[in-house]
């Protein structure tokens, strides 16, 4: 996501190891025409010059404008939007281990087979969360029905339900200074709306946070700017060692409203009754679709966005959007015969709103061949206008990058900004592998996330073909270079030991 709470990676620069330069010409490739190509063979220790890259990238100017020309004003002209529109219509919603992911994975399946991919499935185990029925209803001072989401992970109250007095907090700190009136009471937090980054701290810990002292449940205002009356949902953790109460989301206008009650000195009652309940780990699918290269087909750069959802909604805007163009990417190479030196993989994780769980254990079952991922790229931000690719690197490789980028002139996206970033590709980022994420014009992106407003109406056609395009150039061109990204050193030494700067959101800044 690009906004005020992004990750922050703290960096360790030093000389950089090359590969040789090697150069091999084949009919798909875009630097190969007229046979002009050159072989250029460098030492481990010697950089490419910067008149080389910059040469070498330009030569893909053609190419680029093919594939835009095709995405954008061509036949496959809102094609990514169509297929989004078919997906999540057919499926809808897909939270993890329900039976929803599951047609959702079959349907995409088949979906990349017909479109002549080449298509697995690797097998995961995901999370089982179970909503159940919800409900919370405002007995005093008068009668109102309250609406909520219940937060992923929470337990359920008893079938009677929970009956309680309200404590109404702004934040965390009030809580503390008044954690003498919070035995036996429902919290209410009514923080505003910082940044994503900063205020699904409460999301995330309010459970536990009141339960410390004494709350019998939680009730938070929805992390979103923006709020029509719908609540919005997402993942929590509990934590070791502290006793778990039920949590869910209310609206931001019934969080306002029993604040200035609560200001008034009236007596707030609630009742809450959940029957969220969490079933065992359920067998899942990370959905894998790839063009091999036909030089170096052991060498990888990933397209990713995933595939599940929150059980409201469509999903459409998160991720179905990222899912769709990465998978037009692809479609957009094939139909123009191209074939990059390396492979270009999508993979449509499963699980990601849990944590990125599917990733995590991709990651863990690919790790072995770390060498061979040039680059990792996730789009989880939603499909809008875009704006910028971010990028995590090193200085060499942020050269080449934004030298890449440059070929996006005709959709005016040539910026290249700092930081790549994603709960998916997280895991390879921290051990050295480049990455890059998609930056759209996101301002409306938290009026619908993890809402029943996560629909096609958010949607843009005209918007996704920009994406679509952006996704498709970059990866091919940076698939097709005669050599991979620079990566750091090897010699990274305290590079292991890498810290989130401020609250560490590695599980809940895309979740």
């Amino acid at each position: 996501m690009a906004w005020e709470g992004r990750l922050t990676f703290l960096f360790f620069f030093s000389m950089l190891l090359m590969l040789s330069h090697v150069c091999d010409c084949h009919p798909h490739s875009a630097r190969c025409m007229n046979s002009t190509c050159a072989t250029t063979k460098t030492s481990n220790n010697t950089a490419k010059k910067a008149s080389d890259i910059t040469a070498e990238v330009a030569g893909y100017a053609d190419v680029a404008k093919q594939i835009i020309d095709l995405a954008v004003f061509g036949a496959a002209q809102n094609r990514s939007y169509r297929r989004l529109a078919d997906f999540t219509d057919t499926i809808g919603n897909r939270v993890s281990g329900s039976q929803n992911l599951e047609l959702a994975i079959k349907y995409m399946f088949n979906a990349l087979m017909q479109d002549g991919l080449d298509v697995h499935l690797e097998p995961v185990k995901v999370p089982h969360w179970v909503r159940g029925k919800e409900s919370a209803e405002m007995i005093a001072p008068r009668a109102k029905s309250l609406a909520i989401l219940g937060l992923g992970s929470s337990v359920g109250t008893p079938p009677e339900g929970i009956e309680a007095e309200v404590l109404v907090v702004q934040s965390f700190e009030e809580l503390k200074r008044r954690s003498s009136e919070a035995m036996g009471r429902i919290v209410v937090f009514n923080q505003p709306f910082v940044s994503y980054g900063e205020t699904v701290a409460y999301r995330a810990f309010g459970a536990s946070e009141a339960a410390k002292v004494g709350a019998v449940a939680t009730l938070i205002r929805s992390i979103t700017p923006f709020s029509i009356n719908s609540p919005h949902t997402g993942w929590q953790d509990y934590q070791d060692g502290v006793r778990r109460i039920p949590t869910a989301c209310i609206t931001v206008e019934d969080a306002e409203l029993m604040w200035r009650m609560a200001q008034r000195g009236q007596k707030i009652v609630v009742r809450l009754t959940m029957e969220a309940k969490t079933l065992p780990d359920a067998d899942s699918f990370n959905t894998v679709a790839e063009i091999r290269g036909w030089q170096h087909p052991e060498q990888v750069v990933l397209l990713s966005g995933h595939l599940d959802s929150w059980d409201v909604g469509q999903g459409a805007m998160d991720d179905g959007g990222g899912a769709m163009i990465s998978w037009e990417a692809l479609s957009l190479i094939k139909d123009l015969g191209l074939r990059p030196r390396r492979t270009l993989r999508t993979v449509l994780w499963t699980a990601e709103e849990q944590g990125g769980v599917g990733a995590q254990q991709y990651y863990n079952l690919h790790k072995v061949n770390m060498a061979n991922f040039d680059l990792v790229m996730e789009s989880d931000v939603g499909t809008f206008t875009p704006v910028a690719l971010q990028f995590t690197g090193s200085d060499a490789a942020r050269k080449v990058m934004e030298e890449v980028v440059k070929l996006l002139a005709p959709i005016n996206t040539t910026k290249l900004e700092a930081h790549g970033e994603g709960t998916d590709i997280s895991p390879w980022m921290q051990a050295g592998v480049p990455g890059a994420s998609l930056h759209v014009a996101d301002s409306r992106y938290f009026w619908f996330h993890h809402s029943e407003g996560d629909t096609m109406t958010v949607q843009d056609p005209g918007d996704m073909n920009l994406c679509s395009a952006l996704w498709a150039v970059v990866s091919y061109v940076v698939a097709d270079l005669q050599d991979m990204l620079p990566r750091f050193p090897r010699d990274y030494g305290l590079r292991r030991n890498w810290k989130f700067v401020g609250l560490d959101l590695v599980s809940f800044h895309q979740c």
